[in-house]
């Protein structure tokens, strides 16, 4: 029987994930199609009512894929309870009647390379572990290039003298970045693309409004899950700062730790789970980088970020720093979004212009 593979989506990091697992497994590798309503509907149909969102969007993921064909599967796992939801996802799908393989690649919240290979390796036996590192590294740099690209993206779109002009090069770049899988070629690509987001033309303004977004990973990186905000504050002509990302997760993370502990330990004596500890830091960062607001993104029921908000809630009145919380389930219209964010943005612009002015009279 024919193997066919696929995995949730999360992102555009379906670009490096698909052609990692179709370079090393020599099978097919069908992407998910994209999200929309339709797959939020079948997440939630078959999901328990009270698990978080994000689980839901992959269910739903994960059936449109077997849909098409797929029967080996890819999840990652670890961090919250995100790390039982390979096993639960599992039990829910066979029992739906899907006949699959589910692989998770992220056991005990850490990322084993070693025992990837060996995940490979069961459906490529003819897999080297040369061939393994190589692809591992191109995979690696590839998801670092394009985090580092969104930064540039992130900081300028809304204020392109052309519409579109970001995105219009971003397609581009994936599509140069997908037809090679040499390393120095990628390289080159990268810092091709890189010159040539810098010199895209814009009207942004010294003293534009500037905007944090922090939170739970997949709510603040799934443009679906939280209903395009950046694009939405892009077109409110504010600059945009986040700072989760794959890159993030997969080293910079770790390497943070515990510098991130030392700056919190006035408001957090203990680690916090998944992104919690991060986000408060994140908070301080925010306030003293003088931006003008900031955006917390959850699911609905995140223990990690609920155990987070009251201290964060404490520092940005301590601070006087705006600060909106969105909590995101199936109920969520977006109406309630855009209102919101509406205000949010008048309160920050008020406060703006009224410290500008206390400025002015001192």
């Amino acid at each position: 029987m024919e193997k066919i593979i696929s995995f949730p989506h999360l992102g555009n990091y379906y670009h490096p994930i698909s052609k990692l697992l179709k370079n090393l497994t020599q099978e097919k590798v069908i992407v998910a199609p994209p999200i929309t309503k339709k797959t939020l509907e079948l997440g939630v149909k078959y999901s328990p009512d009270m698990v978080c969102i994000p689980f839901k969007y992959n269910l739903g993921n994960f059936i449109e894929s077997l849909n098409q064909g797929a029967n080996i599967l890819f999840t990652a796992g670890g961090g919250c309870r995100y790390r039982y939801y390979a096993e639960v996802t599992e039990t829910i799908l066979k029992d739906l009647g899907y006949k699959f393989k589910l692989y998770k690649i992220i056991k005990k919240d850490k990322i084993n390379f070693l025992e990837i290979y060996k995940i490979l390796k069961e459906i490529n036996q003819k897999l080297t572990y040369r061939k393994f590192i190589h692809s591992l590294i191109y995979t690696l740099l590839y998801i670092f290039y394009m985090d580092e690209i969104d930064k540039i993206i992130r900081k300028n779109i809304g204020f392109e003298q052309l519409k579109g002009s970001f995105e219009k090069l971003q397609n581009e770049m994936f599509k140069n970045f997908d037809k090679t899988n040499s390393i120095l070629k990628l390289t080159y690509l990268y810092i091709k693309f890189k010159h040539s987001f810098r010199k895209i033309k814009t009207n942004k303004p010294k003293n534009c409004l500037k905007v944090g977004i922090i939170g739970e990973l997949y709510t603040t990186m799934e443009p679906f899950a939280n209903y395009d905000l950046e694009k939405r504050l892009a077109k409110e002509k504010i600059e945009i700062k986040r700072f989760t990302n794959l890159s993030y997760l997969i080293w910079q993370k770790k390497l943070m730790k515990n510098y991130m502990k030392r700056k919190v330990k006035k408001y957090c004596k203990y680690f916090l789970g998944a992104d919690a500890l991060d986000n408060i830091y994140r908070t301080l960062y925010l306030i003293h980088k003088k931006y003008d607001g900031i955006i917390h993104s959850k699911p609905f029921g995140c223990t990690p970020e609920i155990t987070a908000i009251p201290i964060i809630q404490k520092i940005c009145e301590e601070y006087e720093m705006p600060i909106i919380f969105f909590s995101y389930d199936e109920q969520m219209g977006i109406e309630g979004i855009k209102t919101r964010l509406e205000a949010f943005k008048d309160l920050i612009t008020i406060r703006r212009e009224n410290n500008e002015k206390s400025i002015f009279r001192n």
